[in-house]
């Protein structure tokens, strides 16, 4: 064997998975499709959300929390309905989220401490749900942030997989394409593929695709770590639900192109069972990048609870389309409500203060103060006045940006930005009105003002993402900003099924000998840990928990 353990993909989940093995003393090969530059993969990108139960950070905000708590929003919000026959999709699906929420209220925020991965006192409240006690979403704030945002996750495991390569106990080969998995007497025994032509771009650029060889190799296990579909569009359409509607003719991109999803068919040839296709995680908030990386790069506005969201007709969503609550219920609303099926895209409106204090960006390079553990900096911008500079210069510079004094005026740009003027000024003006109506006491019966109430009931809101309750129409707040969002493509909730082992099942429900699957193409564990819905911060998690778990099983079975 030229190694006992083969990790296919340099992303977060393959880099802890590779890291368990060889700190167990196994010979181990990194296989990536991507230069050196893209170590790490597309956690390197994110905002890097952690989720975490009853934590120190939690409960200095005066927030409680539970395991049962979590438990019960982690069911409300997976809504596994696939558990009957002999061998159901959801069966691994439901045991992962159990065994995964144990974990984050348990020794997770440990194991995460003794990797040197710092948490900031910031503990956002991200996905807030349906506005039902047992359905989907976040009854507390949980979504921590940690020092480096993804940067930061990502960091000990590269300097792990350095550490090995020094020692002589790990390879890295680059470029090297995996094209097949090598299967003998039923069990996969090895990878062969194309090694492609060097890449010196920089991270995050799309690389060439051009082979100049081939290469394969033999190892005890195979572990498949190549991540989900999100750069495909192709495949994100062919698996798009019907329960959404149509696909959109247009979809921006928030990760980069070689999120491609081949390896999801490659390993099912080898016999793995694809289980949950047709569960993926799209946001409704892309801005186009003003400064691209990647073909079609765009950043996900992480809202506050305060923008007024208005339809491609200038109609006010109704709940659970509120910023920040119930990511695909408000792809759904903006996929099958009358009229807009034809339409891609739909708007925000603010003043600028809203704009100022609430409108986070997701990625690691649209948050230097955090990225850059620059303390100064981030007092200033998350406590002082103004927009962050990232988001002032998408305001200044996106395309997607509009700004104006008066209603009429905002309309008018926006129009000006789709083919077709869509919306009516009077009408829009309306909806803003009615709006604004149910802000003139502390308390209403409008959905998204009792959020924003509610929001600047926890401390943590208060200071850092909502701002004090007023109208889009009050002159001292302005001036009005009108955004245009797309549908962002971002995660892969389905994939290959597997035990809480990252052992990969056959469709008999048997593990495959030597094969392994973690992170997204496993539906970050499972074939669907999160069901049909996420609750934030646990993506990067995913990938962790379900590295950990094959390199340790690998470590275990070879020592046996």
């Amino acid at each position: 064997m030229d190694a006992d353990v083969i990790v296919v993909g340099a992303g977060l989940s393959g880099l802890v998975a590779a890291r368990e093995a060889y700190r167990a003393g196994l010979r181990t090969i990194i296989l990536d499709q991507e230069g050196p530059q893209d170590l790490g993969g597309q956690a390197w990108w994110s905002f890097g959300g952690l989720f975490l139960v009853n934590s120190p950070e939690q409960r200095r905000l005066g927030v409680k929390d539970s395991f049962e708590l979590a438990w019960q929003d982690w069911q409300g919000s997976a809504q596994w309905d696939r558990l009957e026959g002999e061998h159901p999709e959801d069966s691994w699906a439901a045991r992962w989220g159990r065994a995964y929420v144990e974990w984050a209220a348990s020794e997770k925020r440990e194991w995460l401490r003794e990797l040197g991965i710092e948490l900031t006192p910031m503990v956002g409240w991200a996905e807030r749900g349906d506005l039902s006690a047992t359905g989907h979403g976040n009854s507390v704030p949980r979504f921590h942030v940690p020092w480096g945002t993804g940067t930061g996750v990502v960091a000990p495991f590269i300097s792990a997989a350095h550490d090995a390569v020094e020692s002589g106990r790990t390879t890295i080969k680059h470029r090297h394409r995996v094209d097949e998995l090598i299967t003998e007497n039923g069990a996969v025994v090895g990878v062969r593929g194309s090694v492609l032509v060097p890449s010196t771009g920089d991270r995050g650029v799309s690389s060439s695709r051009e082979a100049t060889g081939e290469f394969e190799l033999r190892a005890g296990a195979v572990i498949v770590a190549s991540g989900g579909i999100g750069g495909n569009h192709e495949l994100v359409r062919k698996h798009w639900p019907e329960r959404l509607g149509t696909p959109p003719r247009d979809m921006v991109t928030g990760v980069p192109a070689y999120v491609d999803g081949r390896m999801i068919d490659i390993t099912a040839d080898a016999g793995a069972r694809l289980v949950n296709q047709d569960r993926m995680w799209h946001y409704t908030e892309g801005i186009k990048n003003w400064s691209p990386v990647w073909p079609g790069h765009a950043i996900r506005i992480l809202p506050g609870p305060s923008p007024l969201w208005i339809d491609a007709l200038g109609r006010r969503l109704p709940a659970p389309g509120l910023p920040g609550h119930d990511t695909l219920g408000t792809l759904k609303l903006l996929r099958t409500l009358p009229g807009l099926a034809e339409h891609d895209h739909s708007w925000f409106i603010v003043t600028s203060r809203i704009a100022a204090k609430e409108f986070a960006l997701s990625g690691s390079e649209q948050n230097p103060d955090l990225t850059n553990r620059d303390k100064k900096l981030l007092m200033k911008t998350r406590l002082g006045k103004g927009a962050p500079g990232p988001v002032q210069a998408f305001i200044d510079r996106g395309a997607d940006f509009v700004t104006a004094d008066s209603v009429a005026a905002l309309v008018g740009k926006m129009n000006a930005l789709t083919d077709t003027p869509l919306l009516n000024a009077a009408e829009v003006a309306e909806v803003i009105r009615a709006r604004d109506a149910e802000f003139e006491n502390p308390f209403s019966k409008d959905a998204q003002a009792m959020s924003v109430h509610n929001s600047r009931r926890y401390l943590g809101d208060k200071l850092t993402r909502t701002t004090k309750p007023h109208k889009l129409l009050d002159d001292a707040a302005g001036p009005l900003v009108g955004i245009r969002l797309h549908v962002l493509t971002r995660k892969t909730l389905g994939g290959v099924q597997t035990d809480l082992n990252s052992r990969a099942l056959a469709p008999d429900g048997t593990p495959i000998p030597g094969l392994y699957a973690v992170g997204e193409v496993a539906g970050f564990g499972g074939g669907g840990v999160h069901g049909y819905n996420a609750l934030e911060g646990t993506f990067l998690g995913g990938c962790l928990f379900s590295g950990r778990a094959a390199g340790r099983a690998v470590a275990s079975s070879q020592h046996q």
